[in-house]
């Protein structure tokens, strides 16, 4: 008997038919933001290379599959979703964004999950990692995108979204659905393989620092 604890959650077929409505909708509201970005964090999002990671906090995710189709067509990418029930229909509604899966955690299959990521970047795959996710606490970060890069010899792409108007929920990370035709403005920082160090708090300092709280009234 499988142990509820370990067990990787997986969505029926049958189950999925109820996302496509939700799938839809959320790619007709992504696809009438208008982004603002500058050419570097542009050029960075367009890196030549394939495999690189992308670091979201988990409250930003929402814009995410809309960039990666504006920036990055054509280009595969998968993403560090949680094993348990909830990241199954997580998984699979990314699947109908066009984003793949790993599925793990830092607390639940994490070594397998890490050699997963690792194994898809080597084989030309962008992966995207939320340092906070699945339970926060907010903005923190774990150590598993930093493990990750280093053992790939991937660059780390810090991913940062300001919303002209937005409505925070209030979930545990303080989730962001940013109003449809609303202006967000995009920022991204590289970090070079050889940047990487061991220490989490300077790339979570500069994570907070293209993310900060609140919704831009300049934009």
């Amino acid at each position: 008997m499988s142990d509820a604890r370990t067990e990787v959650h997986h969505l029926s077929s049958w189950r999925r038919i109820v996302l496509w409505p939700l799938a839809f909708i959320t790619r007709l509201w992504t696809a009438s933001l208008r982004f603002d970005i500058t050419p570097e964090a542009k050029a960075a999002i367009q890196s030549p290379e394939d495999a690189v990671v992308f670091v979201i906090w988990h409250n930003r995710l929402f814009v995410i599959p809309e960039c990666y189709r504006r920036y990055r067509r054509g280009r595969r990418m998968c993403g560090l979703i949680s094993a348990s029930a909830d990241g199954a229909w997580l998984a699979a509604f990314f699947s109908l964004l066009g984003i793949g899966a790993v599925r793990g955690s830092s607390s639940r299959h994490g070594r397998e999950a890490a050699a997963a990521l690792v194994e898809a970047l080597r084989g030309g795959s962008a992966v995207g990692i939320t340092p906070d996710g699945p339970r926060g606490p907010r903005y923190s970060f774990k150590p598993g995108a930093l493990t990750v890069a280093r053992h790939a010899g991937a660059p780390l792409l810090l991913f940062g979204a300001d919303y002209s108007r937005a409505r925070r929920l209030g979930s545990w990370d303080g989730f962001y659905l940013p109003a449809p035709f609303s202006r967000v403005r995009i920022s991204c920082e590289r970090i070079e393989p050889g940047d990487i160090g061991e220490h989490t708090e300077p790339v979570a300092a500069r994570m907070r620092a293209l993310n900060p709280d609140g919704v831009l009234s300049g934009l």
